[in-house]
């Protein structure tokens, strides 16, 4: 018997070497080579004469015009939960692998068995569990008073053995929870390991492809917060959706960081219950329900997440620091970009806190990546330092330039028209973001132009 040979495969990016070294030499990433070990071709071969009874014989690739190939409409699946059809474009495609992680007890196989009992009148379902028994998850089916018809279960960790229930009972939806539980006997790597997860994951994702499954792949997540695993296993699905929730808030939030058949960055909010995950259809009004957003060092801003706007609260305070160097905290926000909009406050605003600190929270839980919490950060900040509130039912929005300039960001009018239906009166927005057609109806837009004309309205 020939010896297994062994290589180390980087997490980050995927390069093989031939033996362990401190950094990759591609990435340059510290401490990211794991062992794996090489299958031989015999056990290559494997999978694939199995694979033929799959999808029945498989027509050798050709090479085909590109204008000459067919369009075809993706046709999509609903799971029967508003939000999570939100955030896979519209519902689940035929042939779509989706990676969805997230922390431990946030939700994940709840979520996924909620969509399988309701999709499963409509299509067959397999659920594949490695990491409980059977009896636990009927048990939590029937804690949630989900109705169970034509939801099939296996509790099983082998790829080998999943494939071949599944070419025989012949479902259209496989849910495996977890990838990292999962192992193929071509490999001697033990379960969860890079080479053992990146295979399974593989021939899980080439069954879907060439039987038209749609497969929910559950993944675990480092103590960093990124995916378990080798970053190939990412880009080898069609969609990856993160989990997220602030420890002890009910609030979930389903984020799409990948998808081949929808936007990008849309968002999900659920909201955890006794009876399992329920969709919140009008996120804005509990984001801001927490308390008068009248106080000073508060704005509220109207942010956008995939297609849809919502209204967050920023709330800032400022104090007289005690240190030598003054703290910027920064939650929800970069802190960088912080540091810089408050050198920007100086030069630009003439208002110095360079001898205060600076605390920055985005309320709910909600990470504003974009431009627009430039502006409302910059008033609550002042709001705080001033110990003054901003006029009541005020929202403002906007990118601030190093030369004091305010920039206008994609979608004003759109942001404008959800801030109204929520009774507010007055927005303090970007010059080039007022309503060119008409003014929103009972709302009184402020354009500004520079920084220094924001903070007279404000």
């Amino acid at each position: 018997m020939a010896k297994a040979r062994t290589a180390y495969v980087c997490n980050e990016c995927g390069a093989e070497f031939s033996k362990w070294q401190g950094q990759c030499t591609e990435c340059n990433a510290w401490n990211s080579l794991s062992e794996i070990v090489l299958e031989s071709a015999a056990a290559a071969k494997a999978p694939a004469s199995r694979r033929a009874g799959w999808a029945g014989k498989i027509d050798p690739p050709k090479i085909t015009a590109l204008k000459d190939v067919e369009q075809t409409e993706h046709r999509r699946v609903s799971t029967g939960i508003g939000e999570f059809d939100r955030v896979l474009g519209g519902g689940l495609v035929e042939g779509a692998v989706v990676l969805v992680g997230g922390d431990p007890g946030i939700g994940k196989s709840t979520l996924l068995l909620q969509a399988v009992a309701k999709m499963a009148a409509e299509l067959p379902v397999l659920y594949v569990t490695g990491e409980e028994s059977l009896a636990q998850v009927a048990g939590r089916a029937h804690r949630l008073e989900l109705p169970l018809d034509g939801v099939n279960a296996l509790a099983e960790t082998g790829v080998e053995s999943i494939l071949q229930h599944a070419s025989k009972a012949g479902p259209r939806l496989i849910v495996a929870d977890s990838v990292q539980t999962l192992w193929t006997e071509s490999l001697t790597a033990a379960p969860g390991s890079v080479s053992q997860v990146r295979e399974s994951a593989a021939r899980l994702v080439r069954f879907a492809k060439e039987t038209g499954t749609a497969v929910f792949l559950v993944g675990h997540v480092t103590k960093e917060g990124g995916i378990a695993g080798p970053r190939v296993l990412e880009h080898m699905v069609d969609a990856v959706l993160y989990f997220e929730g602030e420890s002890g808030s009910r609030f979930r939030l389903l984020r799409a960081f990948k998808n081949r058949f929808g936007a990008v960055n849309e968002l999900g909010v659920f909201a955890m219950g006794d009876k399992g995950l329920k969709e919140v259809s009008n996120p804005s009004a509990i984001f801001l329900s927490g308390g008068s957003t009248h106080q000073p060092g508060s704005c509220v801003m109207v942010t956008r997440e995939g297609t849809r706007p919502l209204l967050v609260e920023v709330q800032a305070l400022v104090d007289a620091s005690p240190l030598s160097n003054p703290r910027r905290v920064a939650v929800g926000l970069e802190q960088n970009r912080l540091a810089m909009l408050l050198a920007v406050l100086h030069r630009h605003g003439g208002v110095l806190v360079g001898d205060q600190d600076v605390f920055v929270n985005v309320v709910g839980g909600i990470r504003v990546q974009e431009t627009a919490a430039d502006l409302p950060v910059l008033l609550a900040v002042l709001s705080s330092l001033q110990d003054r509130p901003l006029a009541e039912k005020t929202i403002a929005f906007g990118e601030v330039g190093l030369s004091g300039e305010i920039r206008p960001v994609p979608n004003g009018e759109d942001r404008l028209r959800e801030a109204a239906t929520h009774g507010f009166k007055r927005a303090i927005v970007p010059k080039a973001n007022a309503p060119k057609g008409g003014a929103v109806k009972g709302m009184e837009v402020i354009a500004v132009e520079r920084l220094s004309e924001a903070i007279d309205a404000a």
